[in-house]
């Protein structure tokens, strides 16, 4: 895959019932629709190479963790980086 690998396992899912997006586990937003889901994709690196669009929320600093889990029921996801 172009994509670096991910495995489709590796992405969560975000949603607000209008629009989705697939989050990978290294922070980045390789797939996302705005402003329905059937609208074109704004991030689309999950179906080529991040040439395709993506959106990265990553600190400077070396990684030394990252967790992730959906809080409760809902589809907030919530990441822990450490440093």
């Amino acid at each position: 895959m172009e994509n670096g690998g991910t495995k489709i396992e590796d992405y969560a899912f975000l949603s607000d019932t209008q629009t989705g997006a697939l989050v990978s586990r290294d922070g980045c937003v390789d797939w996302l629709c705005l402003p329905r889901f059937d609208s074109g994709a704004c991030f689309a690196s999950l179906l080529g190479t991040r040439d395709n669009g993506h959106w990265r929320f990553w600190p400077k600093e070396k990684i030394e963790k990252t967790t992730r889990r959906y809080r409760g029921d809902a589809l907030i996801l919530e990441t822990e980086i450490e440093t």
